[in-house]
């Protein structure tokens, strides 16, 4: 019950700032959004933020697997890569752009996600910014 509980106080604090990030890369056009979702995707996952996001995708999934949570916020991981992939694609930045997608869909892969399914709590968030 107390782990049920500190995950969900972690995924309220992981939704609020990738919504904050989120509106700022799409919204403003700016990358920094992008950096704060991929450092909340680090902080999620317990990981040093600089390191987790140049991990191949293979080695990105295994470093969830070794944490407590991989499986329980697999979906926000993979939503978040994906969505950030969009971004930077749309930016021009085509190496990191991809770099995010194999991450993404890694994470799906390994964990059964289809990354076409927004999690609940992001769903109007999706629909604002990416609909």
């Amino acid at each position: 019950m107390l782990q049920r509980d500190y995950l969900l106080e972690i995924l309220i604090r992981f939704i609020e700032t990738l919504t904050r990030a989120l509106k700022r890369a799409v919204e403003q056009n700016d990358l920094s959004g992008c950096r704060e979702a991929e450092r909340a995707v680090a902080d999620l996952l317990e990981l040093d933020p600089e390191t987790a996001m140049v991990l191949a995708p293979a080695s990105l999934v295994q470093m969830m697997e070794l944490s407590n949570v991989g499986s329980a916020v697999a979906s926000y991981v993979g939503y978040t890569l994906d969505r950030v992939a969009d971004i930077y694609e749309d930016g021009g930045d085509e190496a990191t752009a991809e770099l995010r997608r194999a991450q993404a869909e890694a994470v799906a892969d390994a964990y059964g996600c289809d990354l076409m399914d927004v999690p609940d709590e992001l769903d109007e968030l999706d629909r604002e910014l990416f609909g």
